[in-house]
This record gives structure tokens, sequence and C-alpha cells, in this order.
């Protein structure tokens, strides 16, 4: 019998200058630099994140999504409004 692993994606820390990501085990940093479309979001639509897939997560009170690869490697800006690839 196989298992069912369902990704789970929680915001744990909010400062003035970004905040953490927690996604299963990783946790991943998004500085507002880097990300300003959340620089003047509220701390509840920040904390509002959803796990679409296994690869990418959405904040639905923003309607955006954003590709962990993308909070890897903010330099490629591989992000779009909502997608669901599941």
């Amino acid at each position: 019998m196989s298992a069912i692993r369902f990704s789970y994606a929680e915001v744990t820390s909010i400062s003035r200058l970004g905040f953490w990501l927690q996604f299963g085990a990783e946790e991943l940093y998004l500085s507002f630099v880097e990300f300003p479309i959340f620089e003047y979001a509220t701390v509840s639509q920040i904390t509002e994140v959803v796990c679409i897939s296994s690869g990418r997560v959405y904040w639905p009170d923003i309607d955006f999504d954003l590709a962990l690869d993308t909070i890897r490697n903010p330099l490629t800006r591989d992000y779009h409004r909502a997608s669901y690839d599941c």
C-alpha cells in the first residue's frame, strides 16, 4: 500500500523586511524587496497561504501564486496569477 503525502505551507514569522514560509520540512525566506507584491499586504493576507501542488503555493487573498523554485531563486521571476496544476 502506498502512502498519500500532503504538503503544507505556513508562514512562521513576519518582519518589516520579509517573512518565513514553512513548506514541508523546508523553510524559505521571502524578502519584500524581491517579492514586492507582499510589501503592503496585511498580516492576514500574508498568512493565508495554501499549498496548491508539490511545487507551488498560493495566497488567495491577493490572488497570487509562486513556484517554490522562484522563492529559492528569486531572480528567475517565474510567478503567475493562480495556475493550478492538480
